[in-house]
C-alpha cells in the first residue's frame, strides 16, 4: 500500500500545487498555458525521443497489449455515445464527444508521470509504444464521427503529422540506427529538458483543473468519468491477464493507462467544434479529482 502512495502522493500533490498557485494569484492562467505548452511541444516529445531511440523494442508485435486497450476503448466510447443520446438526449456531436472523453487518457498529464513512477524504464516501451498510436487513432475516430461525409481525411493527415508527439515519435523511430553516432551533450540537452516532463506537466494540470470546474450538471460528467476510470480499465485488465496473459510491466502500463482520467484533448476538441465544452471541460476536471482515489485503487489491485 505504502509503494502505492509513494506513486499516487507526490503527482497529486504537484497537481494541487499548480492548482493552488493559480486560485492563490502566485500564477495566472496564461503562465500555465505556457507551461502545458512547453511539456506538449518540447518535454514530453524529448522524453519520447530519448525513450523510442534507446529502448528495446519487442521483436514481434504485442497484438494482445493493443487489443486489450482498444478492446475497452471501444466499449466504453460507445456506452459513453449511448448513454449521452438515450439518457441525457444529447445530440449527436456531444454524444460523440461524451463517449471520447470516457475514452480519452489525459496520457502527457497524468499518465506518463504516474507510469514512469510506477514501472521506470521497464514500464517506458509499452507506454510510449501506446502512446505512438493512440493519439492519431483517437483524433481521426472522433473527427470521422463528428464531421461524418465532410471529414477531410488529408486534413487530419496534417494536422496530425505537424502534433509534437506524433513528431517525436517518428524522429525516435528514425534515429535508432544512429544511435551511437549521436554526441554526448546532445543527449545530456535531451534528457534536461526531458527530466522537466513529469513535475511541469502535473503543475501544469492543476492549473488547467482550476480553470475548468464544473460548468454543467453532475449527473453527465459523473457517467462519464465512471467509465473511464472503472469500467476502461477494468475491461483492459480481464482481457490482459485472463485472455492474452500479458507481462506484469505491460499489463501494468495498459491498466495504468486506461485508468488515467479524461484528456485535455477531448475539452480542446470540444472547442474546435463549439459542441460540448461545458461537458468536455466537466468530466475533464470531475474524472480528474476522483482518479487520486481510483488510480491508487488500481495500483493495489496491480500490486503496486
Amino acid at each position: 500500500m505504502w509503494d502505492s502512495v509513494g506513486v499516487i502522493l507526490p503527482a497529486f500533490a504537484l497537481i494541487a500545487v499548480g492548482y493552488l498557485a493559480v486560485r492563490a494569484r502566485l500564477l495566472s492562467e496564461r503562465a500555465g498555458d505556457g507551461l502545458s505548452e512547453f511539456v506538449y511541444t518540447l518535454a514530453i516529445p524529448c522524453l519520447i525521443f530519448r525513450t523510442l531511440a534507446r529502448a528495446e523494442m519487442p521483436e514481434v508485435q504485442p497484438w494482445g497489449y493493443w487489443i486489450a486497450y482498444f478492446t475497452g476503448v471501444a466499449v466504453v466510447w460507445a456506452l459513453g455515445m449511448a448513454i449521452a443520446a438515450r439518457l441525457f438526449r444529447r445530440d449527436p456531436s456531444e454524444s460523440v464527444l461524451a463517449g471520447f472523453s470516457a475514452a480519452q487518457s489525459n496520457t502527457v498529464l497524468v499518465g506518463v508521470p504516474i507510469i514512469l513512477r510506477a514501472y521506470g524504464d521497464e514500464g517506458a516501451v509499452p507506454l510510449f509504444l501506446l502512446i505512438a498510436v493512440h493519439l492519431p487513432i483517437m483524433v481521426a475516430a472522433a473527427s470521422l464521427l463528428i464531421e461524418g461525409r465532410d471529414t477531410s481525411l488529408p486534413g487530419i493527415l496534417r494536422r496530425l503529422l505537424v502534433n509534437p508527439i506524433i513528431v517525436a515519435i517518428l524522429l525516435g523511430s528514425a534515429a535508432r540506427p544512429a544511435v551511437g553516432f549521436l554526441p554526448d551533450p546532445f543527449w545530456r540537452v535531451v534528457e534536461l529538458i526531458g527530466s522537466a516532463a513529469v513535475p511541469c506537466a502535473l503543475v501544469g494540470m492543476g492549473t488547467a483543473l482550476h480553470r475548468y470546474g464544473l460548468a454543467t450538471g453532475l449527473p453527465l460528467p459523473a457517467a462519464v468519468s465512471a467509465l473511464k476510470l472503472v469500467v476502461h480499465p477494468l475491461i483492459v485488465y480481464w482481457l490482459a491477464t485472463r485472455i492474452f496473459v500479458l507481462p506484469p510491466a505491460w499489463t501494468g502500463v495498459a491498466v495504468l493507462f486506461a485508468a488515467c482520467p479524461t484528456g485535455v484533448n477531448a475539452y480542446l476538441l470540444a472547442e474546435r467544434y463549439k459542441r460540448g465544452v461545458a461537458l468536455t471541460s466537466s468530466a475533464v476536471s470531475l474524472s480528474t479529482v476522483l482518479s487520486m482515489v481510483t488510480i491508487f485503487a488500481w495500483l493495489q489491485v496491480l500490486g503496486k
